[in-house]
């Protein structure tokens, strides 16, 4: 039963991992690709997270940690830049 919970999740991740990859590319504005960019982050987290379960192999989490941690400082970095007026 756990298998076919974890290979659910699998697609359901890889399905929202391909629309936040549409809205990246085609998002009308900055914000929304920055969005877009810290939501495929998220993702990529949840990735290495349900591998981690999925192996056992427990020192993925810090992975997982590592990859959470950078994303947000990117997310703030965006943000500042963003709020200093973006590409002019």
């Amino acid at each position: 039963m756990l298998i076919i919970a974890i290979k659910i999740v699998y697609v359901m991740l890889s399905l929202s991992l391909l629309m936040a990859f549409i809205r990246l590319s085609r998002g009308p504005s900055l914000p929304d690709r920055v969005v877009s960019l810290e939501l495929i982050a998220s993702i990529v987290v949840a990735f290495v997270g349900v591998h981690a379960i999925d192996s056992g192999v427990s020192s993925l989490l810090d992975v997982a940690i590592v990859l959470a941690l950078t994303s947000f400082l990117a997310a703030v970095g965006f943000a500042r830049f963003l709020e200093r007026g973006g590409p002019r």
